[in-house]
């Protein structure tokens, strides 16, 4: 198999392609105790088309054999590196209540190259409380910090990302305030209306529009079945398992 030449951070990857590597990777690691995989497997698995995987896969150089397929170890870490990086990546949770806490307890980080570096509320009785979190070698206590602390908080750990889990009201002020610090990008589980300040970006994570989504396709299941048809045409169906 050929040396991987990685492509240059502004290689015009599209997005629609970088939003389907986090699949590919979850899947490759499904299934990381074999040596290769073929396209047709890691496309199936995926719930995209072949054509649209080796297209995606083209933007990182010459990764696969013909007749053989990929390796699996070499593909989980440069499709990792790409996403990553080669570190753990710290990030920061704002706002400590049920949503917060709840996200502070998700265990999945450690092994998609992340690691929690600080928790940061207002609330008198939440700041300097310890909340268990998740690190990359067993779980671990942090000490929830006031907001005020977040300019030292973002110099100590190095954060560039944060988690937005403040109530609505709050989201605006903790935004800019985070961008202020030099936090670049941001994870916005609150509701619509918040406005990324210039050079920030944000991601809108909205449960309430994704169950309506969901909630309409039940009630429309034709209408269901047509839209995935043509999403596994053009590479974006659900992702299945593959077996080994």
């Amino acid at each position: 198999m050929s040396e991987v030449v990685l492509p240059p951070a502004s290689g015009g990857i599209p997005e629609a392609t970088i939003a389907r590597l986090p699949r590919y990777l979850q899947v490759l690691r499904d299934v990381r105790g074999r040596s290769t995989i073929s396209s047709q497997q890691l496309a199936e698995a995926v719930g995209v088309n072949p054509a649209q995987l080796r297209k995606d896969l083209s933007y990182f150089g010459s990764v696969g054999t013909r007749g053989v397929g990929y390796d699996v170890g070499r593909l989980i870490a440069l499709i990792s590196d790409h996403l990553v990086g080669p570190d753990t990546r710290p990030f920061l949770i704002v706002g400590m209540g049920k949503l917060g806490t709840a996200m502070a307890g998700f265990t999945g980080y450690p092994e998609r190259g992340f690691r929690i570096a600080g928790l940061i509320d207002v609330a008198p009785e939440l700041v300097g409380t310890k909340l268990r979190v998740a690190a990359t070698i067993g779980p671990t206590s942090l000490v929830v910090r006031h907001l005020d602390d977040l300019p030292a908080i973002v110099a100590e750990t190095g954060a560039s990302i944060a988690l937005l889990c403040v109530p609505p009201r709050a989201a605006q002020d903790t935004l800019q305030r985070l961008a202020a610090c030099g936090v670049t990008s941001v994870l916005n589980f609150v509701s619509d209306g918040v406005h990324a300040p210039e050079g920030v970006r944000l991601r809108d994570v909205d449960l309430g529009r994704e169950l309506q989504i969901l909630a309409y396709y039940q009630q429309h299941p034709d209408t269901a079945a047509s839209h995935a048809d043509a999403a596994e045409g053009q590479g974006t169906s659900t992702q299945k398992k593959v077996s080994v």
